[in-house]
């Protein structure tokens, strides 16, 4: 069994990032370790010029997201964790399937409509062109199982089409160039919403900085903004029922749930009838708990730049020999003079 998945390294990461996504990528990691399988983690910095950015910005965003891994549980031994652009095997195959792709499979991308809105004309090639590069992502790994969301099924089916395709054009039945992987869909994420606006999901670009809670955050300003969270004046209900219309108060018994690694109903069954002054101090309390390993590893990996470039260095090396093999066949099988 061998996982790829990747993530754009953005900055400024919260919870909802690390529940969402970062959390599920750790257990993925000892589960197919403990199988003997291989877990390959990236950070899709190539994929991130696909939108205006600012240089620096992606450089420093790019190491912070190293750190938060880690200190988040992803292990550099156990789990081959590297940025694209340090295997440029990535970009040289998207190449070669750029060939195989099609026009038309690619307009139908719901994100590429979604992210060039109506101004197609001033996008940029990259994104639209994106998908294949995801597709070599996969790809060049001979990946058989790859987590995707339901943002992201459209692109692993043509991940899937392309490979099928060049597989029929210049490949045999007996000696395919390439694995078609498989999804694996994982257990539902949590949905961290704003501590703001129960409406709307926790987010990194929400101007109230009270809105999220920041892997960064010490403990003090962890409690600071349970305690100042928007809630509503009625006490907990004892049933899950009672929380339907109730979309701050819904948020925060399902964050303490999934910290504390139980049930709606299981917290309500603690908390029912209470009100949120004695609610908010143990979700608190909770949060500081369990993110204070991760706050004070991150804060320490965040500073040592050699150490987060090394991880970069060593991972992208692994990946590097995983990936030629590969490569090579496909440059072979389209006849190109190596």
């Amino acid at each position: 069994m061998r996982i790829v998945s990747g993530i754009q390294p953005t900055g400024n990461l919260h919870l909802g990032n690390y529940l969402g996504a970062i959390r599920n990528w750790v257990k993925m990691q000892d589960d197919v370790a403990a199988e003997g399988g291989d877990s390959l983690y990236f950070l899709a910095d190539l994929h991130a010029i696909s939108m205006p950015h600012d240089p620096a910005t992606l450089s420093a965003n790019t190491r912070e997201m190293v750190a938060a891994l880690v200190a988040c549980g992803v292990d550099p031994d156990r789990s081959i964790l590297f940025n694209q652009t340090q295997v440029p095997q990535h970009a040289e195959l998207q190449w070669l399937l750029n060939g195989t792709a099609r026009m038309g499979w690619l307009n139908r991308m719901t994100q590429w409509k979604d992210k060039a809105g109506k101004n197609r004309e001033g996008a940029s090639v990259a994104l639209f062109t994106y998908p294949v590069l995801q597709a070599a992502d996969v790809l060049l790994y001979q990946a058989t199982h790859v987590p995707v969301g339901e943002d992201q099924k459209q692109h692993l089916e043509l991940a899937r089409d392309i490979a099928q395709k060049f597989n029929n054009d210049f490949g045999t039945d007996e000696d395919p160039v390439f694995t078609l992987p498989e999804p694996i869909i994982p257990p539902e994420a949590a949905r961290i919403m704003s501590l703001r606006d129960g409406a709307s999901k926790m987010s990194k670009s929400d101007p109230s900085d009270m809105a999220r809670i920041n892997l960064t955050d010490d403990a003090d300003m962890i409690m600071q903004k349970v305690k100042k969270a928007k809630t509503d004046p009625e006490p907990l209900p004892s049933e899950k029922q009672g929380l339907e219309g109730r979309a701050e108060a819904r948020n925060l018994v399902g964050i303490y749930a999934v910290m504390a690694g139980t049930t709606v109903e299981a917290v309500l069954s603690d908390f029912g009838g209470e009100g949120f002054g004695k609610f908010k101090p143990a979700l608190g309390e909770l949060l500081v708990e369990k993110l204070a390993p991760i706050n004070a590893r991150f804060v320490e990996l965040r500073e040592d730049r050699g150490a987060l470039d090394a991880i970069l260095r060593k991972g992208s090396e692994k990946a590097r020999a995983l990936a030629v093999p590969t490569l090579e066949k496909a440059y072979e099988a389209l006849g190109l003079v190596r």
